[in-house]
């Protein structure tokens, strides 16, 4: 699964377009812990999303809903 992929999958899926980077970062994660996604395919996404400006929160506060 590559960015373009997670993207149309995001949309599909909560019905409108993801915001930024982050919230798909955030989505691909949801994904992996539920299992629909394997961990090479996450660490692929997470590497293509931080390069691309994504980034993960500094602080575990930081993840809102978890």
């Amino acid at each position: 699964m590559n960015a373009t992929e997670l993207k149309n999958k995001f949309i599909a899926t909560k019905n409108y377009e993801p915001t930024d980077l982050n919230e798909l970062l955030d989505f691909a994660r949801q994904l992996y812990l539920r299992s629909e996604m394997t961990i090479s395919e996450y660490r692929d996404i997470t590497r293509e999303l931080e390069l691309a400006g994504a980034c993960k929160p500094a602080e575990k506060n930081e993840y809102v809903g978890l």
